[in-house]
């Protein structure tokens, strides 16, 4: 939640060197357009079935705000509600995929304001999202911004992401999930580490911790280019199949393992009940390319 910049390795004038480094050209084009304006986040359709949205509030490091989340909640509600759409990327900018939540928003707050007012309960809207949904780190995902990725179904980072949990240096404690979710991507010890010391970590620890699938190539809009390219590969296959296997995969989190194995067969009995598991069965034995029909 901690909007305040620190780099876990060296200065801060190092980490900006850094940055400037991969400010390389990009080839990867992106068709802005919406139903709806927004203020403070961007969306688009840069290829067939893939939908994405950009945070976009440079000046503040894209810092999280209740704001940008009621527009973002808007916009991913409106892509999951969209059949054309059948996967998403969510990105930031180079510099930072969203350097924390906004400080100035809750510095004030009661605990009865906080109560009440069920602050940050919004937040948790993205996860009941059927669709499956990539975040592209580049740059600072910190606080509530590292929480936002770990949100999404999938994570890849640039080589300049860097993520943490610094609540602990303002006298609280992740409240977006950071304790919940990061526990079960990377184990109890490190959670349990960087919640206490409010330390960084670098996207290569990330990719060793297995909380990313993979750091991409070095280079500006490289992260995004890999998103939106494995989101397309997603998009061509089975809506209904897609979104079982996201339903699935998120199950083994709540479910023992042989509730969870049940869980899962029951599923795939189910996908026997639709068009496409009698189109890509045929299509495999018949030595074609299927054509889905989502149905």
């Amino acid at each position: 939640m901690l909007s305040t910049l620190r780099c876990p390795v060296s200065s801060s004038s190092a980490c900006l060197r850094s940055f400037r480094a991969y400010r390389q050209p990009t080839s990867i084009r992106v068709r802005f357009m919406t139903t709806t304006q927004y203020e403070f986040i961007l969306t688009s359709r840069p290829a067939d079935g893939v939908g994405q949205i950009t945070l976009n509030r440079p000046k503040a490091l894209n810092a999280l705000s209740t704001p940008l989340f009621t527009e973002l909640n808007a916009a991913v509600k409106e892509f999951d509600e969209d059949d054309s759409i059948r996967a998403l990327v969510l990105t930031g900018s180079e510099r930072a995929f969203a350097a924390g939540a906004d400080i100035k928003e809750m510095k004030d707050k009661q605990f009865s304001d906080v109560f009440k007012g069920k602050f940050l309960e919004s937040w948790s809207l993205l996860t009941t999202v059927r669709k499956p949904i990539i975040a592209a780190v580049s740059g600072y995902a910190l606080g509530g911004g590292c929480e936002l990725a770990l949100m999404c179904d999938i994570i890849l980072a640039s080589p300049t992401a860097v993520f943490g949990q610094p609540e602990i240096n303002i006298g609280v404690i992740p409240g977006g999930g950071g304790t919940q979710r990061l526990a079960r991507a990377i184990g109890k010890s490190r959670t349990m580490e960087i919640t206490l010391t409010g330390r960084n970590w670098t996207a290569k620890e990330a990719e060793q911790w297995g909380m990313v699938s993979r750091v991409v190539a070095e280079g500006e809009g490289e992260v995004v280019k890999e998103a939106v390219k494995m989101a397309s590969v997603i998009a061509s296959k089975s809506a209904i199949a897609v979104q079982a296997g996201k339903e699935a995969v998120n199950a083994a989190y709540e479910h023992t393992l042989n509730e969870g194995l049940r869980y899962e067969r029951r599923i795939f009995h189910s996908l026997f009940a639709t068009h496409d598991q009698k189109e890509g069965m045929s299509a495999f034995a018949e030595k074609r390319k299927p054509t889905w029909t989502h149905s």
